[in-house]
């Protein structure tokens, strides 16, 4: 079974940069697309990045498209989500997930096991 736990989180200001990484347990992350996710106080928890299983593929949400990059290395059994440009709207707690499949998809409910999350403070 796949247990996942992100990192590099922190406060920054609007413009700044941050890598966050999720490191993932278990022999079968290879097999698997991997996405990440956020969730600001109030707000339900939205799609931000996908990865297929091979790194060939990513999908990105329009509101973050062309600022964040999702990358893996199966080696590592790690996904990074590279988020340049930051904005004060980017402010959430960022989830890492893995998939039921080896694609990447949009809704919460296609990924079954989540990492505890890592918040992202930006100022303005």
């Amino acid at each position: 079974q796949v247990q996942l736990v992100e990192s590099g989180g922190g406060l920054v200001q609007a413009g700044d940069s941050l890598r966050l990484s999720c490191a993932a347990s278990g022999r079968t992350f290879g097999n698997y697309a991997m996405g990440w996710f956020r969730q600001a106080p109030g707000k339900e928890r939205e799609f931000v990045a996908g990865i297929g299983w091979n790194g060939y593929v990513t999908y990105y949400a329009d509101s973050v498209k062309g600022r964040f990059s999702t990358s893996r290395d199966d080696a590592k059994n790690t996904v990074i989500l590279q988020m340049n440009s930051l904005k004060a709207e980017d402010t959430a707690v960022y989830y890492c997930a893995k998939h039921r499949t080896r694609f990447p998809g949009t809704q919460v409910g296609a990924y079954d096991t989540w990492g505890q999350g890592t918040q992202v403070t930006v100022s303005s």
